[in-house]
């Protein structure tokens, strides 16, 4: 007659270790972003990390924009542009955004700190760069398509790959 013990022993442990696993959402604690985030303070951010910086001179830049293809690297369509001090190498940055959504990256290495994306004389860049989905750019400038990053929630993680002229 121990069979029906073991079974209620065995139903009362599944039934503890449910109850661990399954504790309701509001008892646990939200998610705060790290130091230094950047940009309008909201419950929603992404970690971006831009890889294969030349040198640690300047600034990185890292631009974002909102689902709207019109706005897309246009004077004034951005809706932040936050920077950090650039770390050859790796750069690591956490902008804010307003809200889980579709947005776009694209990111600069500001070597020479004037604030400003440099270009040749026949209009080519002359600071390395990168964007959201790491979109080939061999033929110019990249789709929008191509660099829509989905942001469902706060505390993702971009990886974003620098190019150089």
């Amino acid at each position: 007659m121990t069979l029906p013990s073991r079974l209620s022993a065995a139903a009362l442990a599944c039934a503890s270790a449910l109850t661990l696993f399954t504790a309701p959402a509001a008892a646990q604690p939200a998610a705060t972003p790290p130091l230094g985030c950047t940009g309008t303070p909201s419950s929603t951010w992404i970690n971006v990390v831009a890889q294969g910086l030349r040198n640690g001179s300047g600034l990185l830049a890292v631009t974002l924009y909102e689902d709207k293809p019109s706005k897309f690297l246009v004077r004034h369509g951005s809706l932040y542009v936050g920077r950090v001090n650039a770390e050859a190498g790796t750069t690591r940055m956490c902008i804010f955004v307003p809200k889980p959504g579709v947005y776009a990256l694209a990111l600069y290495h500001d070597e020479n700190g004037n604030r400003s994306f440099d270009r040749t004389g026949i209009g080519f860049p002359a600071e390395g760069y990168g964007f959201s989905n790491n979109p080939p750019t061999l033929a110019g400038l990249p789709s929008f398509r191509s660099v829509r990053l989905n942001i469902p929630r706060a505390g993702l993680t971009t990886r974003v790959q620098m190019k150089y002229p």
